[in-house]
């Protein structure tokens, strides 16, 4: 089966375990639950049933690939990979309110909708489902002490998560920030819970090889996050869905950003005044290599990535899923 296929067996099953996470227990929760489809992509602003777009979900699939190719049961995973999802739209939501980002795949951000309150506590609910759905493990039949080891994979993820957040928040109002700064920033942010997906799968299947799972999905997350950044000023806007102008406007501090402005008095200059003329930082960038260097970076981080797959010993179809899907997260075009 080719990477495509193997979507289309897992995903349905991941998105059903979700919705059962969901279940509403008492219909005066329904506003509550409500919300929570809502950004889920399984309800409108009525809260009316829809289905649109809902992310990439390949953290789950990473998860489930992960656990096939190590030689387990990816079907006992599945709970997992559910819990491994709702972890990461809790942190989204959380971070659309930390941004103050009206919009969220298109359409309005949950919190612009029902306001802070209630969106800080849709995202704490989402995250508390998230350990329910670890729990469910058991109906499975996985072994205590597996779902012990993936509790574990979690907790450190999450503190990851929020601790990538807190340096994301503090370095938008410094405007000195090293390499080394925001790689350690985007290796919680970003690579952290890739890294858990995988590391996950592969302790479900009781590899010996989890530390190749966990390495190779730290370095995917790495590279998937410098080509956003990229995407974020080079890419189409057609099909990023969003401008340049936004990440520069906002003084986002991207890997090519932060690399520029070690580099270049002028662009400090730009990004030191009230509002940033946008095409001259655009300029800046490209005259001092920006784009060049995050492409090597991402390049780099991506060759890690199938170096340590290739080390874990992924076997068979769900093997090569996984270094296909490494080879189109680098080479996306939005």
């Amino acid at each position: 089966m080719n990477l495509r296929d193997w979507f289309a067996r897992y995903i349905p099953l991941v998105e059903s375990e979700m919705r059962d996470c969901l279940a509403v227990p008492d219909q005066v929760l329904d506003g509550y639950y409500g919300m929570l489809r809502y950004h889920l992509g399984w309800a409108d602003e009525n809260l009316a049933p829809t289905n649109i777009n809902s992310g990439k979900r390949i953290r789950p699939m990473l998860c489930l690939l992960a656990c096939q190719s190590a030689r387990g049961d990816a079907m006992q995973a599945i709970p997992a990979a559910a819990g491994i999802e709702l972890v990461h739209n809790f942190s989204l939501i959380h971070d659309d309110i930390e941004d103050n980002s009206p919009t969220r795949r298109g359409r309005t951000s949950l919190w612009a909708l029902w306001g802070i309150p209630q969106a800080i506590n849709a995202g704490d609910g989402l995250f508390a489902i998230a350990y329910l759905a670890i729990d469910r493990l058991r109906d499975r039949g996985a072994a205590c002490e597996r779902i012990l080891d993936v509790r574990a994979i979690f907790d450190r993820t999450c503190l990851a998560l929020t601790q990538g957040q807190y340096l994301d928040m503090l370095f938008e109002s410094r405007l000195s920030t090293s390499v080394d700064e925001y790689m350690t920033m985007i290796s919680g942010k970003t690579a952290g819970l890739i890294s858990a997906s995988a590391a996950v799968g592969a302790t479900l299947a009781g590899s010996a090889a989890v530390v190749q799972y966990e390495t190779f999905g730290r370095e995917l997350g790495l590279a998937f996050q410098i080509q956003d950044d990229i995407l974020g000023i080079w890419g189409d806007e057609a099909l990023t869905g969003k401008s340049a102008e936004s990440d520069i406007a906002t003084k986002k501090k991207s890997l090519p950003v932060v690399y520029a402005l070690g580099q270049s008095a002028k662009l400090r200059a730009l990004y030191a005044a009230p509002e940033v003329d946008v095409p001259a930082a655009i300029a800046e960038l490209e005259a001092v290599g920006a784009q060049r260097f995050a492409e090597q970076a991402a390049r780099q981080h991506h060759e890690q990535a199938l170096q340590a797959l290739q080390a874990s010993g992924a076997s068979d179809d769900a093997g090569q899923a996984l270094f296909e899907l490494a080879e189109s997260l680098l080479g996306r075009a939005a």
